[in-house]
């Protein structure tokens, strides 16, 4: 059987791809994640997802190779990672009251035989009415500032909202689970 490889060094990922009790390996893909002129987030997501997959196909052969990418799309514009405490601030001020939408691109390439499977999975979180004193607070007890949207679901950051609609919530977190064991059992691969 064809080992697993994700394509990412993100802790988070690579949690949630240890939840499906399978063995993996992961690697960081070295490609450039800037947004092109014209590209929408769903074409970004998908795109990337793709390029990190196909980065590593050359140094692993006989894998399948899993490729994910998230954005977050607030007011038709996409919000990224904040890295500092003052964009994560503005960021949440900006989804308070609002639904932000999440896209994350997965694909999973069978390195062997070139063969890609993509998709693009879509969630959105409406948030709650968040004042100044709260997102503070909030940003000092979690420091989501290495996550787009500017919060972990996973953790306290579910306080903030007021609804979710998906299908996949592990999509949020940005390794939609659902979706990629469809595709690894379409490859083949034998999931329990």
């Amino acid at each position: 059987m064809r080992r697993l490889l994700l394509a990412s060094s993100s802790p988070y990922r690579q949690e949630l791809l240890s939840r499906l009790g399978l063995p993996f390996e992961s690697c960081a893909p070295d490609i450039d994640e800037t947004h092109l002129p014209g590209e929408s987030a769903e074409q970004l997501v998908n795109r990337l997802a793709e390029q990190k997959a196909r980065a590593l196909a050359e140094r692993y052969p006989n894998h399948l190779i899993i490729g994910s990418d998230q954005a977050a799309v607030l007011d038709s514009k996409i919000i990224g990672k904040p890295h500092t405490f003052e964009r994560a601030k503005q960021q949440l001020q900006s989804a308070s009251g609002n639904s932000v939408r999440f896209l994350t691109g997965l694909a999973l390439l069978d390195s062997a035989t070139g063969r890609i499977q993509a998709d693009c999975i879509p969630f959105t979180v409406h948030f709650r009415e968040l004042d100044e004193a709260r997102i503070e607070r909030y940003l000092r007890i979690e420091k989501p500032y290495d996550c787009a949207g500017s919060f972990k679901a996973e953790g306290l950051g579910i306080s903030l909202f007021r609804a979710t609609e998906g299908e996949d919530v592990t999509s949020l977190v940005g390794l939609p689970l659902i979706r990629l064991v469809d595709m690894l059992l379409n490859a083949g691969y034998d999931v329990p």
